[in-house]
């Protein structure tokens, strides 16, 4: 199905996700491009990026595993996160219930947890085709002054941390050793965040999660990347709830829903066009007939290009403005149709207003060619004939 079109809705092409149940009480899903294991509570003890043999989960540990913190901010309390939260933590690892399934292709694992005050339901899938493990979670929060994460530590040995910000990504390094960036103990990302090393890559994918923090610990006891070298697990927790007293005592008290995925085996591009698809699901609708994109994009994610907007100009003079920009820090050539009359095009700013040299060709068939500079961001606005 294009993007921003509708289709005639498909069959998958690829083989349906597999479900096996382990003697242990765990499961094993897989598909033809990651095989995961669950233990019996339901946490994330292997993930194989199946073309490298590559696990994304450290060696003896676990991810997708809930952390509740004691959170009591200096000032601000609904605001701050001061650093000592993380003097107290309690991992919650047991299960009230598991259950899996295995529906229209899909490999599903429910997991039940209580703790405190609150309870949780965890609905964790892998689809066929897809390198993410979705866990779709809700929970019903009724704590005070907690703050809760979850962890996924992993073995990548990552100098830098890649989050996605509206138009491309920011590189922060993983290390404290100065105390700039021990100050940087929560950090922010839009809908993705990435540690990599060369060759592999894991991502963190969600759909309203924006905090997260990283750190870095040395062990013995993993797999050496070679001899004499000792093993690096790169920690990336995403931040979901908290509940501070002030102003309001009742803050995201109750039903509270997140998404978030597990990405295995990708490079920034794949990460930058799993978190827009992630977020942004197909819909199923009745109709007659399809219907074509109004505006595509040639060299799209992987060639570092972008559609991030199609609107029609505030000024309501019927012209269409159309955004793009460069998602991967790199020089790169697209080329940007509309798919309706035009009689012209030029480039605006961020804000519609024209500016100088924005003329742009186009042509007779509503094509316009772009160089775009790393991260470059560019506004068209197309006359309509």
């Amino acid at each position: 199905m294009p993007a921003l079109g509708v289709a005639p809705a498909t069959a998958p092409t690829s083989a349906p996700s597999t479900l096996t149940e382990l003697p242990d009480g765990g499961y094993v899903l897989a598909n033809d491009l990651v095989r995961v294991t669950l233990d019996a509570a339901g946490h994330v003890t292997s993930a194989v990026d199946l073309a490298s043999g590559r696990d994304a989960v450290a060696p003896g540990r676990e991810a997708n595993v809930l952390q509740l913190h004691q959170d009591f901010p200096n000032k601000w309390d609904a605001w701050d996160v001061d650093r000592f939260y993380r003097n107290s933590v309690t991992d919650l690892r047991e299960a009230e219930k598991v259950t899996a399934t295995v529906e229209d292709g899909v490999a599903t694992v429910t997991v039940r947890r209580q703790f405190s005050s609150s309870s949780l339901e965890q609905v964790i899938t892998l689809a066929p085709g897809s390198r993410t493990l979705e866990v779709a979670m809700e929970t019903d929060w009724h704590e005070a002054e907690k703050f809760l994460k979850v962890a996924f530590p992993l073995d990548v040995r990552a100098e830098h941390m890649a989050a996605e910000t509206q138009f491309g990504f920011h590189k922060r390094v993983t290390h404290t050793n100065t105390s700039w960036e021990a100050a940087k103990f929560e950090t922010s990302m839009h809908r993705w965040v990435l540690a990599e090393e060369p060759g592999f890559g894991v991502g963190l994918v969600n759909d309203s999660i924006y905090g997260y923090d990283v750190t870095r610990e040395v062990s013995d006891d993993g797999v050496a990347p070679a001899p004499g070298v000792p093993a690096v697990t790169t920690t990336v927790r995403l931040s979901l709830l908290r509940a501070p007293r002030f102003p309001d005592p009742e803050t995201d008290q109750g039903i509270q829903t997140h998404r978030y995925g597990l990405v295995v085996g990708v490079d920034t591009a794949a990460a930058t066009e799993a978190g827009a698809t992630f977020g942004a699901r197909p819909r199923e609708l009745r109709g007659g007939t399809g219907v074509e994109p109004l505006v595509t994009v040639s060299g799209g994610v992987s060639g570092g290009v972008t559609l991030s907007a199609v609107k029609l100009a505030d000024d309501r003079s019927g012209d269409l403005v159309v955004r793009v920009y460069e998602a991967l820090g790199r020089r790169a050539s697209a080329t940007v149709s509309v798919a309706t009359p035009v009689s012209g095009a030029r480039t605006v700013s961020l804000i519609e207003d024209g500016i100088e040299a924005g003329a742009v060709d186009v042509t007779a068939d509503g094509v316009v060619a772009l160089d775009l500079a790393p991260f470059e961001v560019r506004t068209l606005r197309f006359t309509r004939a």
